[in-house]
C-alpha cells in the first residue's frame, strides 16, 4: 500500500493522480448538491448550451465527443478518468523503456490518447445507462409537452427538474422554471413546458391543474 501511495505522489504522474483524486471530489460534490436538491450537473449544463448545430466551434467539439450521449456529470468523470489511466499507463511505458517522461510531453500525450477513449467510452456507456438528460435532442421540440415536477418546487428562483416525455416517449429530466407571476409549481404538480430560455425551459401550470393551483 506504500508503494502505491509512494508512486501516485511521484513528480512525472502528479497531474495524473489529481485527475484520480478529482473523481472522487466531483462525485461527493455532486452527491451533496443534489442531497440539496440542486444538481451540479444541472447547473454546469444549463450555463452551456451543448445544442448539435452551433456556430461555436468548442460546443461542436464537445458534442462530437457525445456529451450529448450521457449526463455532463458522467462525460466529466469519463474524461478525468481517461486522462488519469493514459497517463499512468504512459509514464509506466516510459519508465520501463529509458525513464519517465517530462509532463511537457506526458500530459499532451494522455489528452491526445483520451480523446478517441472518451468517445467510444461515452458511446457505450449512453447505451448502458437511462439517458435522462440529454442534450443530442432538439430540446425545442420539447416545448407544449406536458411534464411533471420532480424537484422542486418551481418558481422563479433557481430552477428545478421537470421529467417529460418526447413524440417518441422517451423520458428526459430537463430544468425548469416557473413562469413570471406563476404561483410555484410543487412536486408532483403537471407543468407545460411554455419556452426556453437561458438553457432552461419556463413552466406554467397544465391546463387542468391551473385551477387547484389558484385555491387557497
Amino acid at each position: 500500500m506504500g508503494e502505491l501511495t509512494d508512486h501516485l505522489l511521484l513528480p512525472e504522474v502528479r497531474p495524473f493522480a489529481i485527475a484520480a483524486m478529482m473523481i472522487i471530489i466531483v462525485g461527493g460534490v455532486e452527491v451533496t448538491s443534489m442531497v440539496v436538491g440542486v444538481s451540479m450537473s444541472e447547473l454546469v449544463g444549463k450555463a452551456i448550451d451543448f445544442d448539435h448545430g452551433s456556430d461555436n466551434a468548442f460546443i461542436n467539439a464537445v458534442a462530437w465527443l457525445n456529451v450529448g450521449g450521457v449526463p455532463l456529470l458522467v462525460f466529466i468523470v469519463v474524461i478525468l478518468g481517461m486522462f488519469s489511466i493514459t497517463g499512468f499507463l504512459i509514464q509506466d511505458l516510459a519508465r520501463a523503456v529509458a525513464g519517465p517522461l517530462p509532463l511537457i510531453a506526458a500530459v499532451p500525450l494522455a489528452c491526445a490518447a483520451s480523446v478517441p477513449l472518451v468517445r467510444g467510452t461515452t458511446r457505450l456507456v449512453s447505451r448502458i445507462i437511462p439517458r435522462d438528460e440529454s442534450y443530442a435532442v432538439e430540446l425545442s421540440e420539447l416545448v407544449g409537452r406536458v411534464g411533471k415536477v420532480s424537484v422542486g418546487p418551481l418558481d422563479q428562483g433557481l430552477p428545478g427538474r421537470v421529467r417529460v416525455k418526447d413524440v417518441h416517449d422517451n423520458w428526459h429530466t430537463v430544468t425548469a422554471s416557473a413562469a413570471p407571476n406563476s404561483p410555484p409549481l410543487p412536486v408532483g404538480a403537471a407543468v407545460l413546458l411554455v419556452d426556453r430560455r437561458d438553457g432552461h425551459f419556463i413552466a406554467i401550470a397544465a391546463p387542468d391543474e391551473s385551477e387547484a393551483l389558484q385555491r387557497p
